[in-house]
């Protein structure tokens, strides 16, 4: 099969590429319209993205890669990121990581980035989220939650659960 781009998406590439004098400066808003458009960065999207912007694919790649925000693999559709530097560790959050995925069916022993088999729930422990003072923090998708507890994790769970009941 034969990697396709919507025309929403090539359309929103093009008119980015009108505001730079050079196109490899487009690069990263490609990808993050990529991720947002599919949920993650295929090796295709990788290719495409490079040969749109006359890239090498390995250019395009490197900051797949680099970047944490981007996914070479689907997400599930609630993505929680646990921060694990110090002032987190400190306040309980490999106890949070724990719970959460004891709850979910995960190996809180394995590192690296963990989805659901039903592919609903992704859990992944991060380096700093930036705010030390109301440690542990987490994101659930593109909300940011502080002070977290097992308790307050448990209620987002239930959160979830009632959002995709409203989808259904």
């Amino acid at each position: 099969m034969e990697f396709s781009v919507p025309n929403i998406l090539k359309n929103k590439i093009d008119e980015l590429i009108l505001h730079y004098p050079e196109k490899r400066s487009v690069t990263l808003m490609a990808l993050h319209a990529f991720q947002e458009y599919y949920g993650y960065i295929s090796n295709e999207a990788i290719e495409w993205i490079a040969q749109k912007l006359s890239l090498m694919p390995i250019t395009v790649l490197e900051l797949v890669t680099f970047y944490p925000m981007f996914s070479q693999e689907p997400l599930g559709k609630f993505h929680f990121k646990i921060c694990r530097t110090l002032s987190c560790a400190l306040k309980g959050s490999k106890n949070i990581y724990t719970f959460l995925c004891n709850k979910l069916g995960l190996d809180p022993h394995l590192h690296g980035r963990q989805t659901t088999a039903d592919g609903r729930f992704t859990v992944e422990y991060v380096e700093c989220l930036a705010s030390c003072n109301t440690a542990p923090v987490l994101f659930l998708n593109e909300d940011f939650y502080e002070n977290v507890t097992e308790e307050s994790v448990a209620e987002l769970l239930s959160l979830c659960e009632q959002k995709e009941g409203e989808n259904e």
